[in-house]
């Protein structure tokens, strides 16, 4: 399936939370990247299907820093074929002791017109990734390069990243808490629902504040919580 622009736009203006609870309700528990958090909080929602690259502990014999010397080197090859819109998934096997990436290829990917990257591994060169226009998630700092410990193997296959499982064509959305995995399938119905759940929730914020109680209210349980939402829905236009 094909990200849809609708789609797309809609995820961009929701959270991280609000999916979760959407795909909690479909059984989904799991789907939160652990442990991955934003360079760079500044930024709109990151939104994009995920392009995957897989690294397997390195061995020495086979990993030498020559390796980069190679055109096909996996790590170099998956920068040059993520495609426009998509959000390159590392599975950096939760070690940032090495650097899944540094500035410069994630640089190549944001000119190439990704929407985003994201390790469960680290960075390295991390305070030039946080100054760029380019959302970019990492566990931590890290200054080895992936060499010295990790070895990229497979490009755009299904992987483990921070504990969720990540096939190609997940939805991926980052906000300013970290990054949700949305099956490919179920990416459209969760953005309406999302939106949905949005424009309550922003109603509710608004009660809250004004010294209401959430009883009866959040969820809404009452009657009157209901004809309230409606008649400030039709107030504000959503």
């Amino acid at each position: 399936m094909t990200l849809k622009t609708e789609t797309r736009d809609k995820l961009k203006t929701v959270s991280t939370a609000t999916l979760c609870t959407a795909l909690f309700k479909r059984g989904l528990r799991n789907q939160f990247i652990q442990d991955v958090h934003p360079l760079n909080t500044n930024l709109p929602n990151m939104v994009g299907e995920a392009f995957t690259l897989r690294y397997i502990p390195a061995r020495e014999d086979l990993n030498p820093i020559t390796v980069f010397q190679n055109p096909k080197h996996p790590q170099r090859v998956a920068v040059e074929q993520c495609p426009e819109g998509a959000v390159l998934v590392i599975d950096s096997r939760k070690d940032a002791r090495a650097a899944s990436a540094g500035s410069i290829l994630i640089s190549r990917l944001m000119v190439r017109g990704a929407a985003g990257i994201v390790t469960d591994g680290g960075f390295r060169d991390s305070p030039e990734i946080a100054a760029m226009p380019f959302p970019t998630y990492h566990q931590r700092p890290s200054a080895p390069t992936n060499l010295t410990l990790h070895q990229a193997l497979d490009i755009n296959v299904p992987i483990g990243c921070g504990d969720v499982a990540v096939f190609p064509g997940d939805v991926m959305v980052g906000d300013k808490e970290g990054v949700f995995v949305i099956p490919a399938h179920l990416a459209d119905e969760i953005a309406d629902e999302a939106v949905e759940m949005t424009v309550f929730e922003d109603f509710v914020t608004e009660e809250v504040l004004k010294g209401r109680s959430i009883i009866g209210l959040y969820p809404p349980t009452e009657q009157q919580s209901k004809d309230d939402f409606a008649a400030w829905r039709k107030a504000k236009g959503r």
